[in-house]
């Protein structure tokens, strides 16, 4: 499917929750750029809502053109460039405090489509009726998963479901992970913080995805407020049709 084949709509909503004082988390919807990106910023106020502000304004002020792996280019300068900004932020104005903020991002072009992650923030794409997990946690709990050390259902409640291994502003080098996935007509894609996610089960995000993203959307924030919220929740859904 070619891109001329593909129009896109998308919506996004970002909330502080029920326990949490600020918003850490920012959201950017450029589907004139067939760009989209969630970031959750760590470090409290002042700095983790700033962390996340200021991933979110570097990939907003991205000039792109050129195929998909032009503008993943040049994505991943914007976010290395984000993550050497946010480091010198916190030098500057914080002692050298810990500032950072995950990031997910996904990018369309030649009928296909490219995931840039670092932390655990995550993209899903619903295919009839079918929810999966494009993105992969960097986390703790994920590398315990991966070595067989704990279960799945171990995993939800762990004591170290916090603790993420990758994020802009986390280390001198940015470490970004990147992964291609096809596009098909009805595709739907969830861009999100952890804390839908932690609210709410796969089955759940499933049943509340439907035709109209808009509807959509508001519906799996009130889910997630009526959960508790424990954390700040975001989402970006966006529509292949």
């Amino acid at each position: 499917m070619t891109d001329a084949q593909i129009r896109w709509s998308s919506t996004g909503r970002s909330d502080r929750g029920a326990k949490r004082k600020i918003n850490e988390d920012a959201i950017l919807l450029r589907p004139e750029a067939g760009i989209w990106l969630a970031a959750d910023g760590m470090g409290g106020h002042e700095a983790g809502d700033v962390a996340s502000r200021m991933v979110a304004e570097a990939v907003a002020g991205l000039s792109v053109s050129g195929p998909l792996s032009a503008v993943v280019e040049s994505l991943e300068d914007a976010l290395v460039r984000a993550n050497r900004d946010i480091r010198e932020h916190a030098a500057r104005l914080f002692g050298g405090r810990a500032m950072g903020s995950t990031v997910v991002s996904m990018v369309v072009g030649d009928g296909v489509g490219a995931c840039l992650w670092a932390g655990d923030s995550r993209l899903y794409r619903l295919r009839e009726r079918n929810l999966e997990q494009i993105s992969r946690d960097h986390s703790e709990v994920q590398e315990l998963l991966d070595r067989g050390l704990i279960t799945a259902e171990e995993a939800v409640n762990h004591p170290h479901g916090n603790v993420i291994t990758r994020a802009v502003g986390g280390a001198p080098e940015l470490q970004l992970e990147t992964t291609l996935f096809d596009i098909r007509s009805r595709d739907c894609f969830l861009l999100c913080s952890d804390g839908l996610y932690n609210e709410l089960a796969d089955d759940e995000i499933c049943q509340a995805l439907g035709e109209d993203i808009e509807r959509s959307a508001d519906l799996l924030l009130r889910m997630a407020l009526a959960k508790g919220a424990r954390d700040n929740v975001s989402l970006v859904l966006v529509q292949a049709a």
